[in-house]
């Protein structure tokens, strides 16, 4: 079965509940395993490879939304809520929901921190959109931290 894109919504912990990062129109896991390479005397002229660090972070872009509470969708974060974690330089809880609901549902967990945040403003009938990028720190864990 294929998990269709607009599924996989990624979403921050607020010291009470994950809320969705909206209005998202996509996001990505990107993940990275270093090599180390040594070569020894024991074995000369063959390579040997080590796992190193693994990295990851997340990137996302979307439409700008009002999450004020006068008028504004309190249930989501948006650029406002994120640029706040990121100026209080906040380690934030994030999950990745594929909102599958039988046994394939994928859901991935992590921290990590805001480490680009950008909003563009058009003119006309253009609408604001934002782009972030969340750097992992730690795992990415397939159980939730905070139950």
């Amino acid at each position: 079965m294929s998990i269709k894109g607009e599924n996989s919504i990624l979403y921050i912990w607020d010291t009470s509940a994950y809320k969705p990062v909206a209005c998202l129109t996509s996001n990505s896991l990107n993940t990275t395993l270093s090599v180390i390479e040594s070569t020894t005397k024991c074995f000369p002229g063959v390579v040997k490879k080590t796992p190193g660090q693994f990295n990851y972070s997340i990137d996302a872009e979307g439409e700008y939304i009002d999450t004020t509470s006068v008028g504004g969708d309190t249930a989501k974060v948006s650029h406002d809520a994120l640029l706040a974690l990121q100026m209080a330089k906040t380690l934030v809880t994030w999950k990745l929901d594929t909102d599958v609901t039988d046994a394939t549902s994928i859901k991935y967990y992590g921290d990590a921190y805001i480490t680009d945040l950008s909003d563009t403003a058009g003119s006309g009938d253009e609408v604001t959109t934002f782009s972030a990028t969340l750097d992992g720190d730690g795992a990415i864990v397939l159980t939730d931290p905070n139950d």
